[in-house]
């Protein structure tokens, strides 16, 4: 294990379980529309907007990116968390670096093979604990849960974290996601309770 991330609510509230959520030893699974189909050869991830250098993995170029391991905790906007989840993947940083993020980068526009899309400042994915997950618990992440690949938000609801995420917009003002544009909040912060706007 190479970080513990549990403690992330100390930043924003008193209780690692935040207010209006009850903890599972489940781990649910919620979509929007179902398990997008997808193929290892053609799988691709791309970075594209106020960056230096766009760049394209394919599957194993971007599991040749530095990994790291981390336990989590994951809350949904329906109202459960779940705690001590152990994923593996790419942290936001290090891809930002990869691509080389412009000084005007303002946003970050999620896009995943379903059609979702999901926004947060750049500020809040310039953590480690922001994840691009491919693995779950020792395993590789399955597909109801996002797999190949999806995105970790510990301190946001998990709809800031996209499933089957297959690139990453970088923008210089805020553009409303799928969730969002249907009346969700735009800052998601489990601890103040900001499930709607």
């Amino acid at each position: 294990m190479d970080e513990d991330v549990t403690d992330i609510y100390e930043e924003f509230g008193d209780s690692r379980l935040p207010p209006g959520q009850r903890e599972t030893e489940d781990f649910p699974v919620l979509s929007k529309s179902g398990t997008p189909s997808w193929k290892r050869e053609t799988w691709s991830f791309d970075v594209w907007g106020a960056v230096e250098t766009e760049r394209t993995f394919d599957f194993e170029e971007f599991r040749d990116l530095p990994a790291t391991t981390q336990r989590q905790d994951f809350h949904c906007v329906t109202g459960w968390s779940t705690f001590d989840r152990e994923f593996t993947g790419v942290p936001f940083p290090t891809l930002a670096a990869a691509a080389g993020v412009r000084d005007d980068a303002t946003h970050v526009l999620f896009h995943a093979l379903d059609g979702y899309t999901t926004d947060l400042p750049l500020s809040d994915c310039m953590r480690e604990s922001v994840l691009f997950a491919y693995r779950l618990d020792g395993e590789p992440l399955p597909e109801p849960h996002g797999g190949p690949l999806r995105v970790l938000t510990p301190h946001k609801y998990a709809y800031k974290g996209a499933k089957w995420v297959d690139g990453v917009e970088f923008l210089t003002e805020s553009e409303r996601g799928y969730w969002e544009q249907r009346g969700y909040s735009a800052s998601a912060n489990p601890w103040n309770e900001e499930r709607y706007g």
